[in-house]
């Protein structure tokens, strides 16, 4: 198993295995258009429910669309700033809060955007890249820096690039990025009946 796969009880997919969220991007290592539009295709293709696809992103990439970037990452709270400053690519997840065809809250929006996210990930994860989903973001500076409507709420932030040299990230983010991948075991999150 190479430095960073996932240390699992039971086979699955190599691209599960292999997929992580590191801190540290290589800020010399652009990700290429088609690259970047195969993530957010393989997003568009994920399952919703009622198939409302509530998920929206706001993309921003350096030296394509800079400016985005930029209000993407003054989006960001302060605790993911300097790790996050080496992505060439900043991302935010966006909900569409009512079903389109019958105006009714959508409760499974948060969970459809988050299965969006999640293929997405897998996708650059076959790519080589890598993606840092991130909670710490300011959804109402988001509101106001991107028009975002009031159907809509920003949940999440996502830093796509290529893996970096953890000596680009302040010491405490490195840490976090060479220690042990640990999840909790198998038989804890089975609340009834059994595999």
């Amino acid at each position: 198993m190479s430095k960073g796969t996932a240390p699992v009880e039971h086979p699955i997919h190599e691209l599960l295995v292999e997929r992580h969220s590191p801190y540290a991007f290589d800020p010399a290592r652009e990700v290429s258009q088609a690259d970047l539009s195969s993530l957010f295709e393989a997003a568009r293709w994920t399952m919703s429910s009622y198939n409302a696809q509530p998920w929206r992103y706001i993309v921003g990439v350096k030296g394509r669309s800079q400016a985005t970037w930029d209000g993407l990452y003054q989006v960001l709270l302060e605790g993911n700033q300097p790790w996050a400053a080496n992505a060439p690519v900043l991302a935010l997840g966006v909900i569409e809060k009512h079903f389109e065809y019958n105006g009714k809250p959508n409760k499974a929006a948060t969970h459809d955007l988050g299965a969006a996210s999640a293929m997405l990930t897998l996708e650059a994860t076959a790519r080589g890249l890598v993606v840092h989903q991130m909670i710490g973001i300011d959804p109402e500076a988001a509101r106001t820096s991107f028009g975002l409507a009031d159907s809509q709420e920003a949940l999440t932030g996502l830093a796509i690039g290529y893996k970096g040299a953890p000596e680009v990230i302040p010491a405490q983010y490195a840490e976090r990025d060479e220690g042990p991948r640990e999840r909790k075991p198998l038989a804890d999150i089975i609340l009834a009946g059994g595999l």
